[in-house]
């Protein structure tokens, strides 16, 4: 929110908001919902997700990914011969 507040091009009224849209596999996901002229949107977007980064980065935070784990049984090997 702090940095949506410094954002000159994000509209005060009505406030941006941060809304819960998902429980994925590995993340909850959140989106930032901002009001902003249509010729600032894509500036804004690119913006706040470099910044959104940035914050993520130095507070400690990653970023999920998915993960596999691949199991190999050896007295099945050469079964699809």
């Amino acid at each position: 929110m702090s940095l949506a507040a410094e954002n000159e091009k994000i509209e005060k009224e009505p406030a941006p908001k941060v809304v819960l849209t998902e429980h994925a596999d590995s993340a909850l996901k959140f989106c930032l919902q901002t009001w902003v002229k249509s010729e600032d949107y894509w500036t804004v977007n690119f913006e706040m997700n470099e910044k959104v980064k940035k914050a993520f980065d130095e507070n400690g935070i990653s970023i999920p990914f998915p993960q596999l784990d691949v199991h190999i049984d050896e007295r099945r090997r050469g079964d699809c011969e």
